[in-house]
């Protein structure tokens, strides 16, 4: 490829606006140009990577088996409906009606489509397990859309989703799929972590993300030195190390405590240690109260309570609201007598406390010598608190370290989560009617790119990983003038050109804007015909290499193939 025929609108100045550095580099490269907020044009340069991180994802797939197809972006609202989805998502979706005031929307994901498509057309234990993929346009209608392609309205997606008769068949699939991802990642040249996760709004219970640690990174995730244990920190766990030594039970009393509507504010004013106090708070999810209860040194963290109270919808109760319901403003809400909660859910903390004070109540009243079971019951104890930095994780018992990272993948076990909704059914061996057991798999394909480019950052540009970079060689000349070079560079060019992705830099251009330039390629390999063409020596420069060194254009064959392989 000529670069005086390549469309490369490179920028002299860092946009004022680009915050990630990926953002900064793709648009100074002239890989990519922002439409409208969110929304992106691939440039020729994106769009070659964009290529090749595709072949890979497809020869990876296709050595587990799972073919490629391709779904619509344009869906029918029905279908979210049928699932109980389409109220569930917000804002996220982008929805629209066509002439005959039908709704519609534009795919954010396509569980459902493959959902009906199986329910349609698998009806037999023998047609399984099989699973199905795409790579294809999504649509989100981010708040917030920022840092390029990291957090965009409108992405590349691989999508694949499993389909199983039996459990051990979904594992199966599951553990595949899995190891496909991780070939993936690593032949495209970015480092991930592979973490706990919340499924969030896609359903199931089993799901692991694959992070790729990044300094711009919009998630944390905690992990321990040896990597034994990684989760995303809405899902991290830690050792709870407090022990309170056992107490006789005292007798309950009723303290004022007026203004002090905070742990902190309470436990001054008490003179206890936070440790001493179990905070209560009050949530609605969907149509229930469900009352929570913490030690006072810790906080909630609400992606694991959805887990165990398995609800659509979960919202702390407004400080507006609270009195009305308990007969307490923000401070004074408990447990006992809590005759309005439906439900009353406990961190494990809370366990093994003596003597502790807790709400009374009333506003600016608490109780002090509160005892579990002799004065308030719980329904039900789980972990379901802020894992903190420092803390030990809950597999070696290691400090955990927190991490900035970029989620590119995401896997879930969904289990029957869509198939029971929608009617995916099948008759077993024993001709009963059973639904269909599901996974689903996905990596930004897109976004992928920036956590490569946030990777693999020079001090000048980008040194892409060989196996995605948009070009393996350029070839820069450096007089356009001189025959010799010319010459040199032409042979090179058409040589080269029939093993590898060459780019020729034939501009009339300054050395200085060619270089730059060559910097934002990122090619593994930059060759440069200079002063010494006519003498058979060239000079060769990986992307990370402080300065070119002489090589012999005989010599340049095998030191081409040791470096690209």
């Amino acid at each position: 490829m000529r670069q005086s025929k390549f469309f490369m609108p490179t920028l002299k100045e860092t946009p004022a606006d680009a915050v990630a550095k990926s953002h900064q580099l793709m648009l100074r490269g002239g890989y990519i140009r922002q439409v409208t907020a969110g929304v992106y044009a691939y440039l020729p340069l994106a769009y070659r990577v964009l290529n090749k991180a595709q072949k890979i994802m497809e020869e990876e797939m296709a050595k587990i088996n799972v073919p490629e197809c391709l779904m619509p972006a344009l869906l029918p609202a029905s279908l979210w409906e049928e699932s109980g989805r389409l109220k569930k998502y917000g804002p996220e979706m982008f929805r629209l009606n066509d002439r005959h005031d039908r709704p519609s929307l534009l795919g954010p994901t396509h569980e459902e489509t493959f959902t009906q498509l199986i329910a349609k057309n698998l009806k037999s234990y023998k047609q399984m397990p099989i699973s199905l993929y795409q790579i294809q346009t999504k649509y989100r209608d981010e708040n917030r859309p920022r840092f390029g392609l990291l957090r965009g309205r409108e992405f590349i997606m691989l999508d694949a989703y499993s389909f199983a008769a039996t459990r051990e068949q979904l594992d199966e699939q599951f553990d595949d799929e899995k190891q496909a991802f991780e070939n993936v990642f690593k032949r495209c040249g970015v480092t991930v972590r592979p973490v706990i996760a919340d499924s969030g709004t896609m359903g199931g219970k089993d799901s692991t993300e694959f992070q790729a640690p990044a300094a711009i990174g919009e998630d944390t995730i905690a992990v321990n030195e040896t990597g034994t244990y990684a989760a995303n920190l809405e899902m991290a766990q830690s050792v709870d190390d407090f022990k309170q030594a056992p107490e006789a039970a005292k007798d309950l009393e009723k303290v004022a405590t007026p203004d002090c509507d905070s742990i902190e504010k309470l436990a001054k004013f008490l003179k206890v240690p936070a440790t001493r106090i179990v905070k209560s708070i009050l949530y609605i999810a969907d149509d229930q109260k469900v009352l929570v209860l913490i030690r006072g040194d810790k906080q909630i963290n609400e992606a694991k309570l959805a887990h165990v109270i398995d609800a659509d919808d979960i919202h702390e109760v407004a400080t507006s609201d609270l009195e009305a319901i308990t007969g307490s403003a923000k401070g004074g809400v408990g447990p006992i007598k809590a005759d309005y909660a439906d439900r009353i859910i406990a961190d494990n903390t809370v366990k093994n406390l003596y003597n502790v004070v807790v709400g009374a109540g009333e506003t600016d009243y608490q109780f002090k010598n509160a005892n579990l079971d002799r004065d308030f019951k719980v329904d039900e104890f789980a972990d379901i608190r802020v894992a903190n930095e420092g803390e030990l994780d809950p597999v070696d018992h290691l400090p955990l370290q927190f991490t900035t990272s970029i989620e590119v993948g995401h896997i879930f076990k969904l289990g029957t989560y869509y198939t029971k909704t929608m009617g995916a059914d099948f008759l077993d061996q024993n001709g009963k009617t059973q639904p269909v057991i599901m996974g689903s798999y996905g990596i930004g394909v897109s976004r992928m790119l920036s956590a490569i480019v946030e990777q693999h950052l020079t001090e000048h540009g980008i040194a892409w990983p060989k196996e995605i970079s948009p070009f393996d060689i350029q070839l820069v000349q450096m007089k356009m003038n001189d025959d010799a070079q010319t010459a040199l560079a032409e042979k090179l060019e058409s040589s080269l050109s029939a093993k590898y992705d060459v780019l020729y830099d034939d501009r009339k251009e300054r050395p200085g804007v060619k270089f730059n330039d060559a910097d934002l390629v990122g090619a593994p390999v930059r060759i440069t015909i200079g002063r010494k063409a006519s003498d058979g020596i060239v000079e060769v420069k990986r992307p990370t290499d402080e300065k070119a060194q002489e090589i012999a254009v005989n010599d340049l064959d095998a030191w081409i193939a040791k470096e690209l392989g």
